[in-house]
């Protein structure tokens, strides 16, 4: 995305990295959708909070887990947890160069052949 039009939405240099990595998806051509709020509402945050998101990982495992994150994605801790919480069989696979958002629509990043194979074997 060229510099003016990332400066007409709002983010410059001065923006925080996540806030500018999912504004650049969200509030651009990239990812926006007429009927999505594409921002964060006054209950998004609590029910995320009081959501215990690990409270039931036993229920999903110890079917096969494949974890995919990027390498330098914000929440490559959550993946992290995640994996360490979980039962085998299980894999954490780090995506080089990717970060949270470039997993959602960045064709070179996504590991097709890896989820291909994945599924393949468990489904």
């Amino acid at each position: 995305m060229d510099r003016e039009k990332i400066g007409a939405i709002g983010f410059d240099e001065n923006t925080n990295p996540i806030a500018r990595e999912f504004g650049e998806f969200y509030s651009t051509p990239r990812g926006y959708h007429h009927n999505a709020l594409s921002q964060f509402t006054i209950t998004s945050t609590p029910s995320f909070v009081n959501f215990p998101l690990l409270e039931h990982i036993e229920w999903i495992s110890p079917r096969p887990i494949l974890l995919i994150a990027g390498a330098e994605a914000h929440s490559l801790y959550f993946s992290e947890d995640v994996y360490a919480a979980a039962a085998e069989p299980k894999e954490l696979l780090t995506v080089p160069g990717a970060n949270h958002v470039g997993l959602y629509d960045k064709i070179d990043l996504i590991p097709f052949d890896k989820l291909t194979s994945f599924f393949t074997e468990n489904l």
